[in-house]
């Protein structure tokens, strides 16, 4: 579950506290659409390191937004997803996503 953060009066404040930094909400986006293994996840996040990505899916793991499910099977199989908590930002990542395509990217709406 999250832990106890410090007390912020600005409710972004607190929530970037969270999911903040260049890659926490690419790899929550990218889980948005199901299921990943870390292999997928390093495939689909360009500029990422293995290392930083295996840091940031930890710390997300310890904050609640992604459950880790490891397989006993060789080679190893590690998948991720989101918890309840984590498919609760699902609708933010959609506005997001809408607001780029349509103020940024010039596409019109998701």
């Amino acid at each position: 579950m999250v832990e106890e953060k410090q007390n912020f009066e600005c409710p972004i404040t607190a929530m970037l506290e969270l999911i903040g930094g260049k890659w926490k909400p690419i790899i929550l986006y990218n889980l948005t659409f199901g299921t990943r293994r870390f292999g997928e996840l390093a495939f689909r996040i360009s500029g990422i390191s293995r290392k930083v990505l295996t840091e940031q899916l930890k710390e997300l793991e310890k904050d609640g937004l992604i459950s880790r499910k490891q397989y006993q099977e060789i080679p190893p199989r590690v998948e991720y997803s989101l918890t309840g908590l984590g498919n609760s930002l699902v609708p933010v990542f959609k506005e997001m996503a809408g607001w780029s395509y349509e103020h940024v990217l010039g596409k019109g709406s998701c």
